[in-house]
C-alpha cells in the first residue's frame, strides 16, 4: 500500500548516527511504515506510513530505546508556550503537510523506562546524560579513595562503580536488539565492560564506562552546537510588532500578525514578518537573511523578509505570510528536512557499517579464543585483547563521518542565503561540470532599465520629461523603467491630458499644450521622417540588445529613449568563478537572438536563444548525453521542465519560493557568484567527509595493531574511539565557519 500520511516529531537525545540508525532500525520494521527518515542535525524523524499504522506504538517503540518525543505540526497551548521559551516567539517546526492522526498531539512524549539521551539545549550538566556522567565520574573517584582505603574490596567497590553509568547503557542496548539493532555501540560497550569484570580488570573497567559516557556526552555538545546554528536564525524575528487599526498602533506577539495586516517598521527596528511595502522608502539590511553586504533600498511595492533591519525611514509593511511561513522559518523547516535525505556517500557508509559492526565482533571473538585454542596462550591476556577491539570497533566516528559534515554545510549555506534540499543535491553540485543559465531575472535583473536617452530636436531633458508624462500610471515595464529613470534624475514631470493607446502602436497625450506621441521606430517612421543618421543609431541600439522609443512632440521628431533588461552587476564575475572552476557555461533564453547576442557578447557567454520551455529541457538532455553534470540556473516557474531534467536544478531570485519545490536548491538573494559559492561549498563538504573517514578508520587501524601487539589496552581503545568521534565533530563543524568565495 502506498504511503498515505507523514508523521514528523522533534526527537530529544539523538546526538550520533548510530542513534539514528537504531530509530530507523525500530521504526521501519513497525507494521504500516512506509519509509523513515532520521536527521541527526536537525534532531527530527520523518515517518511516512499508511492508515494501518498505530502512532502511538511507534512513539512507544522509540521512547523504549530512550529518547524523547515531541510530535511536530500539532501544536497545543502548551506545545507553543514550550516553543516560545527557546525559539523566542512561535514554532519555525510547524508543517503544514503533517496529515497524521495521532492523538499524542504535540506534547512531550518521555521515555517508558527514563531516557538516558537528555536535550543537548541548555547547559550541559542540567542535561540527563549530563547528570549521568557526573554521577558516575564521581563513583569512580569515590572507588578510587576507597580502593586504597580497603584494597581488598577494591573489585567490588569498582564493578559497583562501574554498574551507575552500565545499567543504563545496558538496558539501552537490550532495547535496541529486541528493536532489531543488536551490533549497537551499547552492546559492544556492555559486553567489553561485563567481560572486563570476568578477567578481573574492574577498576579499567569502570573507567571505561565513565570515558565512554564523558564521549557520548562531547557528541551530544557538538550536535547541538551544529543544530543550534541553524535554530539561531529563528531568533532574528522580533517577538513583537507595530500592528496598525484604525489609524493607531499597538504592540502585539509577532506569531499572532495574520495575512493582510498593516504593521509600522520604525527606523533600526527588524522587520517582523514578511511582507510588501505599503508607505515609505528605505534602506533595509538583507544580511542577516540573504548575505548580501549592502543594504538594498526598498519602497512602494518591494518584498521585504522578517528579520531585516530597516534603515533610516518609517516603512508601513502589508503582512504577506504568517508566523510559521515566513522566510526565516521556511530556511530552517527546509535545512531541517533537507538533513533527513541522505546523500550517496552517507547510504554507503551506513550500509558498510551494517556489515563492519559484527565483523569487528567475530574478529574480537576470533583474537580472544584462537589464539589461547591454537597456541595455548593466556586466555586472560587475550580475552583482554579481544575486549579492546571491540571498543576499538565502535562504529560512531565513522558512521557520523558524513552526516555531520553535511548538516554543518547545509546550515552554513543557509545562513549566507545557499539553500540546498539534502546530502545528495549537495554532494552532485560540486561534480558538476556544466550550468544552463536562464537570461530574464537570472543573469539580468529581469526589468527593462533606461540606458541612453537621446536628443534629436529637443534637449535629453525635455525627451525624458515629456516620456514620464505619457508614461504616469501605466505599469508597463517599459513604463516604469522611464519612470524610474525620471526619479532617478530628479526630473520635473509635466501633466499629461487625453492620454489614450494607439492600438499597440504607443502613446499620445497632451503635454503643455503639445501632441506627444511616445511610440516604436516603425510607428514613428509613418507620422514624420526619420533621417538616415537616426535610423542609423536606432539599428545600433537594437544591436546592442536595447528596446527603442521614439518621442516625436508637436508632429517634429524629438528624441528617443532606449531601454535594456540589464545584466546583474555580479552576473560577469559569477561566470568567470564558474570558468576558472572549470565548469561549462551557457545561457539559455527564450528572448530574440539579437538581445540574447548582445547581452551574452557583454558577459562573454555561450548563448542559444529563442527557446520555448522544452527546448531548455532538451538542450540540458544534450549536455548530459554529452557527458557533463549539469546544473540549470532558473527562475522556477518557466525554466521547471528544465530544472527537472538537470542533475541540480536551481533557483534564484524571485524564484526562491518556487525552488522549494521545483529545484534542489536555491539562490535566495539571487546572485549569480551564488552558483560558484554552491559548487565550492560542496567540493569543501567532500574533502571534509573524506578527512572524516580518514580519521576514522585511520585510528582504529592503529590502535588495532598497538592492541594486538599488547602496547594498549581497554583505556585507549576507548580514548580511541572517543576521541576519533570528536575529532570527526569538530571537523566538521569548521564548514560552519566557511565564508563566500
Amino acid at each position: 500500500m502506498a504511503a498515505t500520511n507523514q508523521a514528523r516529531y522533534k526527537v530529544g537525545g539523538m546526538d550520533c548516527a548510530s542513534c539514528a540508525t537504531k530509530i530507523d532500525t525500530a521504526v521501519r520494521r513497525m507494521p504500516g511504515v512506509e519509509d523513515v527518515s532520521v536527521s541527526v542535525g536537525a534532531g527530527t524523524m520523518t515517518v511516512s506510513h499508511d492508515e494501518t499504522s498505530d502512532l502511538g506504538a511507534i512513539e512507544k517503540k522509540v521512547t523504549g530505546l530512550g529518547y524523547s518525543l515531541r510530535a511536530l505540526g500539532r501544536k497545543t497551548p502548551s506545545a507553543t508556550v514550550h516553543e516560545h521559551d527557546h525559539n523566542g516567539g512561535h514554532d519555525h517546526s510547524h508543517d503544514h503537510n503533517d496529515r497524521s492522526h495521532s492523538t499524542h498531539g504535540a506534547r512531550e512524549i518521555e521515555g517508558l523506562h527514563g531516557h538516558d539521551h537528555g536535550p543537548t539545549e541548555g547547559p550541559w550538566w542540567k542535561s540527563a546524560k549530563g547528570r549521568l556522567t557526573i554521577v558516575a565520574g564521581a563513583a569512580l573517584a569515590i572507588a578510587y579513595g576507597l580502593g586504597h582505603v580497603v584494597p581488598a574490596y577494591d573489585t567490588y567497590i569498582f564493578t559497583a562503580a562501574m554498574l551507575i553509568g552500565l545499567v543504563p547503557i545496558a538496558r539501552r542496548a537490550v532495547m535496541a536488539a529486541l528493536a532489531g539493532t543488536p551490533f549497537s555501540i551499547e552492546m559492544l560497550m556492555t559486553i567489553a565492560a561485563v567481560g572486563a569484570v570476568v578477567i578481573n580488570a574492574s577498576e579499567e573497567a569502570a573507567a571505561v564506562v565513565f570515558l565512554f559516557l564523558v564521549g557520548e556526552l562531547l557528541e551530544g555538545v557538538a550536535a547541538g552546537k551544529a543544530r543550534q546554528s541553524i535554530r539561531s536564525l529563528t531568533a532574528l524575528v522580533p517577538k513583537n510588532a507595530l500592528l496598525e487599526v484604525n489609524g493607531q498602533t499597538r504592540e502585539v506577539p509577532a506569531e499572532n500578525l495574520a495575512v493582510g495586516s498593516v504593521i509600522l517598521v520604525r527606523p533600526g527596528d527588524r522587520i517582523s514578518a514578511d511582507g510588501v511595502i505599503v508607505a515609505g522608502t528605505s534602506a533595509v539590511d538583507q544580511a542577516p537573511v540573504t548575505g548580501e553586504s549592502t543594504p538594498v533600498v526598498k519602497g512602494v511595492g518591494d518584498k521585504v523578509f522578517a528579520g531585516t533591519i530597516n534603515g533610516d525611514a518609517a516603512l508601513r509593511v502589508r503582512v504577506t505570510a504568517a508566523a510559521e511561513d515566513n522566510t526565516i522559518a521556511r530556511i530552517v523547516r527546509m535545512v531541517e528536512e533537507a538533513q533527513e535525505k541522505k546523500a550517496p556517500t552517507e547510504r554507503f557508509i551506513d550500509r558498510f557499517s551494517r556489515y563492519y559492526t559484527p565483523g569487528v565482533v567475530v574478529v574480537a571473538a576470533l583474537v580472544a579464543i584462537l589464539p589461547p585454542l591454537v597456541a595455548g596462550a593466556a586466555w586472560g591476556v587475550w580475552i583482554y585483547k579481544g575486549l579492546a577491539i571491540l571498543l576499538i570497533g565502535c562504529p560512531c566516528a565513522l558512521v557520523i563521518s558524513t552526516p555531520a559534515a553535511i548538516a554543518a554545510s547545509l546550515s552554513s549555506g543557509a545562513r549566507r542565503g545557499l539553500l540546498m534540499k539534502g546530502g545528495a543535491v549537495l554532494e552532485t553540485l560540486g561534480k558538476l561540470t556544466a550550468v544552463a543559465l536562464d537570461k530574464t531575472g537570472t543573469l539580468t535583473a529581469g526589468k527593462p532599465q533606461v540606458t541612453d536617452v537621446i536628443a534629436f530636436g529637443h534637449n535629453a531633458e525635455d525627451v525624458l520629461r515629456y516620456a514620464a508624462a505619457l508614461e504616469t500610471g501605466s505599469s508597463h515595464p517599459l513604463a516604469v523603467a522611464i519612470l524610474a529613470k525620471t526619479a532617478e534624475d530628479e526630473v520635473d514631470m509635466p501633466a499629461a491630458t487625453d492620454a489614450k493607446s494607439l492600438n499597440g502602436k504607443g502613446v499620445a497625450a497632451t503635454v503643455e499644450g503639445q501632441e506627444v506621441f511616445l511610440c516604436s521606430p516603425k510607428a514613428a517612421a509613418e507620422r514624420v521622417s526619420l533621417p538616415m543618421a537616426h535610423s542609423r543609431r536606432i539599428a545600433g541600439l537594437n544591436d546592442e540588445g536595447k528596446t527603442v522609443s521614439v518621442l516625436i512632440v508637436g508632429g517634429v521628431l524629438a528624441g528617443a529613449i532606449a531601454m535594456r533588461d540589464q545584466p546583474r552587476p555580479d552576473a560577469m564575475a559569477g561566470l568567470k568563478a564558474l570558468s576558472d572552476a572549470g565548469v561549462k557555461t551557457v545561457m539559455l533564453t527564450g528572448d530574440n537572438a539579437r538581445t540574447a547576442s548582445a547581452i551574452g557578447k557583454e558577459l562573454n557567454v555561450e548563448v542559444r536563444a529563442e527557446l520555448m520551455p522544452e527546448d531548455k529541457s532538451r538542450i540540458v538532455g544534450e549536455l548530459k548525453r554529452e557527458g557533463f553534470v549539469v546544473g540549470k540556473v532558473g527562475d522556477g516557474i518557466n525554466d521547471a521542465p528544465a530544472l527537472a531534467a538537470a542533475d541540480v536544478g536551481i533557483a534564484i531570485g524571485g524564484g526562491t519560493d518556487v525552488a522549494l519545490e521545483t529545484a534542489g536548491a536555491a539562490a535566495l538573494h539571487g546572485r549569480v557568484l551564488d552558483i560558484a559559492d554552491m559548487i565550492e561549498l560542496s567540493k569543501r563538504t567532500m574533502r571534509n567527509i573524506y578527512q572524516n573517514i580518514t580519521i576514522a578508520l585511520g585510528l582504529k587501524a592503529v590502535f588495532l595493531m598497538t592492541t594486538i601487539l599488547g602496547v594498549t589496552g581497554l583505556w585507549p581503545a576507548i580514548l580511541a574511539d572517543t576521541g576519533a568521534t570528536v575529532l570527526v565533530t569538530l571537523n566538521a563543524l569548521r564548514l560552519l565557519r566557511i565564508k563566500a568565495v
